[in-house]
């Protein structure tokens, strides 16, 4: 795939976009939502299987004995591979009519030899519907995948094929896509603005866990550790959750991520967990969530959620989740930041007079698979005082931070749009700055270029504006950046106001003239016709 504006899941690869091209051609009638666990489920199967041959390899030079030991593997988060369920077994006989029920053997194997697996990975290859010459050109296909890289470059390699075939089957299947997948642009910029470099990390309703590769990824380019945060999250869509294990495993990550059918409003898995940074993009506008059977909840600190609309449940859910220094970044519709409906308003009002609400982002339309819906990012903080504990910010109490991004982005196709790494990267600059964010501390590790120090905060017209806690109030508590930031300012062309005036004004009059002079030639020519006022 090109790496288009600088943006693209998968970097500057280069062949991924050819490589779905080539898989969506063998897709033949069968529809993508099917389709996407075929062939992720084998980029799976190849990823644990090179993890497995590298370091089976690097054992065998070592003590013969050892290259057997499942627990070598086990201490190195590598997953133990059965002789039968191998990529190299696979491949040999990719071109036999029970290729599917091979594959199914040797998923069943590898989930049990390994407890975090369980349940996870598909078994239906040979199911009489699936096409078996389909199949094995796709294994062939996949064989070529990081083919002669090192375990660790294999690794990277399928870890990012992985998560474009995601966002393309995501894109394919339209608004069910959206359910699982949310557009790497938008979680980039989730991840630059909140900077989780360590400690718990949370997702209520994970998706495939594109929040967590975007996290583990910020913090291996920006020089920390990967054991410095730790994976949390819980997903209610069965298929959906094995998605994101999978996804997570290919990259190598660690993590507790929970499922039951019930949700994390009925079924909080980890209730008594508290996170430093959550990342979210719960479902816009859920009005089926069972809120009538949770009104003396004590998540709702701020106010009961109306039983129609569940956004105000998870901004509450998500602030209560949050450590004592916590803070949070929310996907949610637009009508969030303005509704009064069913004591919505009174909700955010609370939010904002308690400091709650730390920043508010409007993004730019067409951004999403799944929805044309208007999105905006809630930006939440437990402390804005800036002291011990924290990073060393200053104090924002009495205050909220409003960026305007809509005219952002750039069109990748004709339905959808993407934000640019400048854009995400002029975003994110933008609230660090108001934050007063500083490097050299200990506890923000010092970039490469474009560190926070030195770039002073200034309210830009039409961008960006720090409005106080009375200023909010003369909008009712109502959040939409638009309403704060103004218009921006126009360029001065250096022609003198009354010369501007003067030549406005003729030029006004003057296409007044020629509009009445097209209107007594119409009217003329209505009257030759017959149709004579």
């Amino acid at each position: 795939m090109a790496k288009a504006n600088g943006n693209t899941p998968g970097g500057d690869l280069g062949f991924e976009a050819e490589l779905f091209k080539t898989a969506d051609k063998l897709r033949g009638n069968m529809e993508p939502s099917d389709y996407k666990h075929v062939a992720l489920g084998l980029i799976f199967l190849k990823y644990i299987s090179d993890a497995f041959e590298a370091r089976h390899a690097e054992l065998l030079a070592e003590d013969p004995r050892a290259a057997e030991d499942k627990d070598e593997y086990l201490a190195d988060n590598i997953f133990w591979v059965p002789k039968d369920a191998r990529w190299s077994h696979l491949k040999a006989a990719a071109k036999r009519p029970e290729i599917g029920t091979l594959i199914d053997e040797a998923m069943r194997a590898i989930e049990k030899d390994n407890d975090s697996l369980k349940g996870v990975l598909p078994k239906d290859y040979a199911r009489p519907a699936l096409n078996k010459v389909m199949l094995g050109e796709l294994i062939d296909l996949i064989s070529g995948i990081a083919l002669g890289k090192g375990g660790g470059k294999s690794k990277d390699v399928l870890g990012r094929v992985y998560e474009y075939f995601l966002s393309q089957f995501a894109g394919a299947e339209g608004k069910r896509g959206g359910e699982f997948y949310t557009p790497r642009s938008v979680v980039q910029v989730l991840v630059q603005m909140l900077e989780p470099y360590r400690g718990r990390v949370y997702d209520p309703c994970c998706g495939s866990g594109g929040m967590f590769v975007q996290s583990e990824k910020f913090v291996l380019e920006h020089g920390g550790r990967i054991g410095d945060i730790a994976i949390y999250g819980q997903e209610s869509n069965y298929t959906t959750w094995r998605l994101a294990k999978m996804n997570l495993a290919v990259r190598g990550i660690d993590s507790d991520i929970r499922w039951n059918n019930e949700g994390s409003f009925h079924k909080d898995e980890l209730r008594d967990l508290r996170f430093d940074h959550i990342l979210a993009n719960p479902p816009f506008n859920i009005s089926d969530w069972g809120g009538d059977r949770l009104r003396d909840d004590p998540r709702w600190t701020f106010g009961v959620p109306p039983v129609g609309n569940a956004n105000t449940a998870w901004l509450q859910h998500i602030h209560w989740h949050l450590a004592p220094f916590g803070t949070a970044g929310v996907v949610l519709a637009n009508g969030s930041m303005s509704s009064n409906q069913s004591g919505e308003g009174e909700i955010r009002k609370a939010m904002v007079e308690a400091d709650a609400v730390d920043c508010m982002v409007a993004l730019p339309g067409q951004l999403f698979y799944s929805t044309q819906i208007p999105a905006c990012l809630w930006f939440l903080a437990r402390d804005r005082r800036g002291g011990p504990g924290a990073r060393p910010l200053r104090d924002r109490r009495g205050e909220v931070l409003f960026i305007d991004a809509r005219k952002l982005g750039t069109l990748v196709d004709r339905t959808r749009r993407e934000l640019t790494d400048a854009d995400i990267q002029k975003i994110a600059d933008t609230y660090h700055a108001w934050r007063g964010e500083t490097v050299g501390a200990g506890l923000v590790p010092a970039r490469e270029s474009g560190d926070h120090e030195g770039r002073p905060y200034a309210d830009e017209p039409g961008f960006c504006k720090s409005a106080t806690l009375e200023e909010i109030r003369q909008h009712g508590h109502v959040l939409t950046p638009g309403r704060y930031v103004g218009a921006e300012a126009a360029e001065d062309d250096g022609e003198p106001f009354a010369e501007k005036m003067a030549r406005l004004s003729a030029q006004w009059r003057d296409q007044q003239q020629e509009a009445a002079r097209l209107d007594a030639a119409i009217e003329a020519n209505l009257r030759e016709l017959g149709y004579g006022g």
